[in-house]
């Protein structure tokens, strides 16, 4: 049957397809078992709660940090290929589960650790957004503008982790990182 370690896995992909497909509310715990072909009672070994099953999916298979180093972008002098390549480096939109971002996005509205998650995750990638500004960018930027720089990039971000569940259009983040730098690199005179 495979090593315990799998049979969690295998639970946890079960409960990913069928929390995507269905939504958490409606999916009962037979259902996962049937999909990940084990008994019942072996779901309630490793998750004793529905709720500790989407916590898992959530801190496992989507962390919220740590998300990358500021280092591992940034290119002194050039916040557009530093910010472009931020965006690449966390992936957001192209996490390896389109199905983890379906549930993230249903399911915060209704789950308080959903929400939190995300919260999380927005918080993280937001101080991470300024710390990339503040290495990239050669001046002294005001923080009040830094700051709105940073959530003017995470929400761009965001929207096109989003939008790529469904498979549209998403928004250009290498435009946004080009507003974004014109903004704090011109000259305020």
């Amino acid at each position: 049957m495979g090593t315990s370690a799998s049979r969690r896995d295998r639970i946890l992909d079960a409960a990913e397809e069928q929390f995507a497909g269905d939504g958490f509310a409606a999916t009962g715990t037979t259902a996962i078992a049937d999909g990940a072909g084990v008994p019942k009672g072996l779901v309630f070994y490793y998750f004793p709660r529905k709720i500790d099953i989407l916590r898992a999916l959530l801190a496992e298979r989507l962390p919220s940090h740590p998300l990358c180093e500021p280092t591992e972008v940034t290119r002194h002098g050039d916040p557009v290929a530093s910010l472009v390549g931020l965006a690449r480096t966390l992936g957001l939109g192209r996490h390896e589960s389109i199905v983890l971002r379906t549930i993230i996005w249903r399911e915060s509205g209704t789950h308080p650790e959903v929400r939190e998650h995300l919260k999380v995750l927005r918080e993280n990638v937001l101080e991470l957004t300024e710390q990339v500004l503040d290495a990239a960018i050669e001046h002294t930027i005001d923080p009040v503008l830094r700051r709105q720089a940073a959530q003017t990039f995470v929400a761009v971000v965001m929207d096109e982790a989003n939008t790529q569940r469904f498979e549209g259009t998403g928004p250009d983040v290498a435009g946004a990182a080009r507003v974004i730098s014109s903004a704090l690199t011109s000259d305020p005179a």
